[in-house]
Formats: C-alpha cells, structure tokens, sequence
C-alpha cells in the first residue's frame, strides 16, 4: 500500500500502482469525468500513470492552469493526427500550450496549407475526439527512438532526440498518431468537444531565420461549446480592440524600418498619453517620498560584470561598443546606475527607507521573432525605482509597493489582478540563480508573509525569480478579459552585496540593505498598449490626447467657436476646432471615430445663449451647457482622474 496526501492535508491508502484518475473513481465519479491530469510530488503526470510510491498529489481539471495546459497540449497532438491524414508524410518540430490554446510547427514539404484546409482538419478532429483514444505513454530507449525516426526520414525529431538523455525519452501515442514528447496528456480524445483552429504563419525552424521556414498552425479548444463560443465572441472583440491597429489609427506611435525593428517612435498623441502617465508616476511617488534621479543610456562593462547581468543576462543586451580601449553597453536595466547612486554619500539607518525613482530608457534585444507591437520592444521606458531598507522596514515598504499597484489598478479600472510569486529553481543555484540557498529561503518567506498578511490574492510559481532574488509579476486582465503582464517588484539580496552596498545602523555598526526593485506601471510601451485595448482606443479624459473638440454648424460660428476654444485652454484643456467645410453631421462622426471624449457643437442658439452642446462618446447628445459649467466639469474630471 501506499500514502496519497491530498491538498486538504487528508491522507489515504492505496494499491501500489493505483492511478490519480483511479483515485478520482474512488471519490466520485462525477469528479473522475473531469479530471485532465495531476500533480504528483509538485511534477504534472498523465491522471493514467501509475504511482508507485508514497505522494502529495493534487487532481487537476480545466478550472487548474496546468489542466488547461494539458488540454491544449493532447489538442496539439489530436490536430497532427489529423494534420497526417491530409498531408501525407509532414514532418512535425514542436507542438506546445500556449496562453491560450496551442500551435504545431510541421514541414509540408512544397505543399500549402489554406483557411478551407482548417476547416477540414476540424472536422477530421472532431471525428477524431468522438472515438475517445487514449493518450498511451511508453517510455522507449534513445536508440529505438532514433531507429523510429529514421525509418520516417524525420531529421527534425531526430534532431531533438540529440540532447535527452538515454532513459529518459517516452512517446505517446493516440489512435493512429505517435509523436516524441514527455507529457502529459489528458486521459483520451473524447475530453475535446468543441475545436476551432484560428490561424496560419511561419516560423523559422529553432526560431533561426537562416533555417527553413515551418508552417505554425495555431489552434484552441474547450470541454464544450458554450465556453468556445464565448472565446470567439471575445476573439472578434479583441480584434477590434488589437494595440497595433489602434495605435496607427489613433496616431499613438508608428515603427520604420530606416530606424529599427522594435523601436517606437511616439507621435503626438502618444507623448501626451506619455506625460500623462509620468504625471500620475511623479506625483505618487513624490506623494510616498520618492527622490527622482536621471542615469545615462550607456555604461562601462564593468559595471554589469559587478551586477552580475552580463553572466546571467548577456543574450538580452546589445553587443558592447569599445571606444579609447573600454567596452561600452547599452543599459538594459537601471539598478546597476541606482545603486551607485545610493553609493555616492554615506548612508546612516536615519537615511533608510532610501528611495530613488526615474523614467529610465533601457535596451534590450529581444529576438526578431519575439517582437510584438508595444508589448515586445527593444527600447522600452521603464517606470523604475529602487529601495533601500533595512530587514526590519521591508515589510511596511514591500506593502506600500503593493497599495500603490492597487492605487492604479482602481484609477485604470482594473478589476481582475493577480500576483505572481516567482521563486527560485534549487536545482539551478549557480547557473540561472546567484548561489545562496539561505538567502533564497529567508527572502521567498519575506515576500510570501507580506503577500498572506495584506490578503493580496497571489500564486506561487518555481523557476522564474530574478538571477538574484525572489519577484512579483503582475497580471492583469483588460475589460474583454484578456491577460496582460503588467511589471514586477523585486527583491534583491545580491547586488548590494556585489557593489559593496552599506549602512550605518543603530549599533553603529556596517550593515547590508535589502533592495526593492519596483516598475507599478512597468513601461510605457506595454501599458499604453494594454490600455488601448483595455479601454478601446477611449481613453478617460484626463488621459485623452484631445480632451474636447468643437463643432461649428457653419462658419459664421467660427468666431465663437475659437472664444469657447479660448475659455477651455486657458482651463488647461486640451481642445481643437473642427473648422472644415463639411456638414455636422460628418463632423460627429469623424469625430467619434477619433473616439474624443467630448464633442462640443456651436450654432446661432448657443452662440446666443452663451452655451455649447454637448455630446459625449459612446453615450450621444447629454444637453445644453453654460460654458462655465462645462469648463468646471471637465476641469474637475481631469484632476480627478475619473
């Protein structure tokens, strides 16, 4: 027999080899029909595979992340099965989860895969997820495998088969499809019932442009209809809502070859979305007691070999210049310049909490293949600030860092929000993390205690920490409920040791501070591009880049039309007058495809009156107004941040 303990701290016996969907049978079946996997010993398994021995185990279903994933993932291989019954002798690369859904790279050889082909490897799927085939799992030796492979001419798996390891490598196999993979996947094909596949690209073999392009088929699925119809619903919507499209059509930013790929260049409107956000920023952290500094663009390599970022991050940052016999970065990061800044003047326990803030510019070269919009740049603008502490204020700092992450998320309406704990990987002390397993322990429990105290709503997550100290990721979800990663807070026990970093505390005694790495509004790129799509390319007043814009009848009101104009900018509103020759009509609606908050229209009856008519986006014809009223109303929107 052997010890089952469960997430509630129960613990049962049962036969040596029993299975976690065996188990789920053994407390209702109905629980048994919607078990996808489980997590044995914190390691994801087939809900199929036997257990041996005594285990922590935690049954998961589509409600759990990793069931999602695992779904997804046995959807990746159920379409390649169809993928093979169209497109006899494709040779597949890698069929991953994603986010959301899943997608397969495979060699078509010379043949094309089109939009009437999806459909028709959904209809063979759904055939497919009717006959309910298991998903079996063989564990094979490294030479059968190979063998296996050759016999296909499949240089690509063959390929992958190089670096694991003899004794480690398993197929799985459904209905009439086999593939190299090492799991999990969900019990058989019947848990699939309803398939869309959404799209086709390319995608260069190992992401490598000089190998030879595979075609990505990108696909989702769901337990049943009803969940895959509301997904596409908010599919379409999210194509609306797409940051790129907006962007272009709203004059945020644009992109030129002649500059860079992965370079913004903001236009006007987008600089004042710009200074908008670093308007709330300055006044937050000047309101929690922030100082603001400015570092430059660039620093000697020595600097990032003593933070430790060019041993650990060196693939992320632009190769060095070398100028009078010194090697030269491009900064990718702003602590390193902070910290010599706390570094500059003795610091005494009178001088802690020391905080510094900066809007830093960093470069960071991500991959061609990875670029995405504003969501994916290699110059980015951070909204950064370190502090210094001591172990004793981490707690209150820690805590304030998260209340002004919950300060933005109300003023940006954000209503879903969740903190994710990365920790650190034990197994990779000294190679992805600093090697110090106390630090680690003592740190992770830091972070984790402030996290239950303030009841801030948080999951734990292995193997993704900062190279020197636990973090927070910040996810949120947009209005359509898509998922963005927002920014982080860190902490860092290293890099103050690196540099040498001290105080003088009560004892008068030399002592090291803890640093938190803090970005609440991460950069401008990725929040502006999350906000247009959060808010729909509306964006509130006091965030808009033209906050009001006046619609004369004719042209006999353009004279009032530029007194009302006069009246709001000397309010501080940003307005304009649409004085083209062109009907109102045409004119409201231009105007409402700019998505301006306010559309303020002038005729014989307002001029007369003293008045404007109003009209707000979205919501159409609210009335008459005296000019003054409406210049307190939206004065008082704006400094408000409605």
């Amino acid at each position: 027999m052997i010890n089952i303990s469960f997430p509630d701290g129960a613990v049962r016996q049962y036969e040596n080899g029993t299975t976690a969907l065996g188990i789920a049978k053994s407390i209702s079946e109905g629980l048994a029909k919607k078990v996808l996997a489980a997590k044995v010993n914190g390691e994801v398994w087939d809900a199929t595979r036997p257990i041996n021995q005594d285990a922590a185990l935690q049954l998961l279903t589509w409600t759990d992340t990793e069931g999602q994933s695992t779904f997804w993932h046995s959807s990746a291989h159920l379409m390649a099965e169809a993928v093979e019954a169209l497109f006899p002798g494709v040779k597949f690369w890698v069929g991953p989860a994603i986010d959301k859904g899943f997608y397969y790279d495979m060699d078509l050889g010379d043949r094309k895969m089109t939009e009437e082909d999806l459909r028709e490897l959904e209809k063979r799927m759904n055939d497919l997820a009717k006959q309910a085939n298991p998903y079996n799992r063989r564990e094979i030796t490294k030479s059968d495998a190979l063998q296996y492979f050759n016999d296909k001419g499949d240089q690509y798996k063959i390929d992958l088969l190089q670096n694991l390891e003899d004794g480690s490598i398993t197929f799985y196999s459904q209905g009439g499809f086999t593939d190299l993979c090492r799991g999990p996947h969900i019990p058989n094909t019947g848990f699939i019932k309803a398939i869309r596949l959404t799209g086709i690209a390319g995608a260069y073999w190992k992401g490598d442009e000089k190998n030879k392009m595979l075609t990505r088929v990108y696909g989702i699925t769901f337990p049943n209809q009803k969940e895959l119809d509301e997904y596409l619903v908010m599919l379409e919507e999210a194509k609306k809502r797409d940051h790129r499209k907006l962007g272009k059509e709203l004059g945020i930013y644009t992109m030129n070859d002649d500059i860079g790929q992965g370079l913004i260049l903001w236009m006007p409107n987008g600089t004042v979305i710009i200074e908008e956000l670093e308007k709330l920023a300055k006044e937050t952290e000047q309101a929690a007691g922030y100082k603001r500094v400015v570092t430059p663009h660039i620093a000697k390599e020595n600097l990032y070999l003593t933070s430790g970022h060019l041993p650990y991050y060196a693939d992320s940052m632009y190769p060095p210049m070398e100028l009078e016999g010194e090697k030269y970065y491009l900064k990718a990061m702003n602590c390193p310049h902070h910290h010599k800044i706390f570094d500059a003047e003795p610091k005494s326990y009178r001088d802690l909490p020391y905080r510094i803030a900066e809007y830093g510019t960093c470069y960071r070269y991500e991959q061609s293949g990875e670029l995405f919009g504003l969501m994916r740049v290699r110059c980015l603008h951070m909204n950064d600030a370190h502090i210094y502490c001591s172990k004793e204020q981490f707690k209150q700092e820690f805590q304030a860092v998260n209340d002004m992450y919950l300060k933005y998320f109300k003023i940006f309406g954000i209503e879903k929000y969740v903190m994710r704990l990365s920790l650190h990987d034990p197994e990779k002390l000294g190679q992805k993390y600093i090697n110090e397993p106390v630090l680690w322990k003592e740190t992770e429990e830091l972070v984790r205690n402030v996290l239950i105290e303030t009841g801030v709503p948080f999951v734990e997550v292995k193997g993704e920490g900062a190279f020197y100290g636990p973090k927070i990721d910040v996810q949120i979800w947009s209005a359509i409920g898509r998922e963005f990663t927002l920014a982080t807070n860190q902490v860092d026990f290293a890099q103050p040791r690196s540099f040498g970093l001290s105080f003088t505390n009560k004892e008068n005694e030399a002592e090291i501070p803890l640093v938190i790495h803090r970005a609440p509004l991460g950069t401008h790129e990725r929040f502006i591009g999350f906000l247009l799509e959060h808010y729909a390319g509306k964006f509130p007043v006091w965030l808009a880049p033209l906050q009001a814009r006046i619609l004369p009848i004719s042209d006999k009101f353009q004279a009032y039309a530029l007194e009302v104009e006069k009246r709001l900018k000397r309010a501080g509103v940003r307005v304009e007058i649409d004085d083209r020759q062109e009907k109102i009509g045409k004119k409201i609606r231009d105007t409402e495809l700019m998505k301006v908050p306010y559309m303020l229209v002038v005729g014989e009856k307002e001029m007369t009156e003293n008045k404007v008519s109003v009209r707000r986006q979205g919501q159409g014809d609210i009335g008459a107004q005296d000019i003054s009223a409406f210049v307190d109303a939206i004065v008082e929107e704006i400094e408000n941040r409605k």
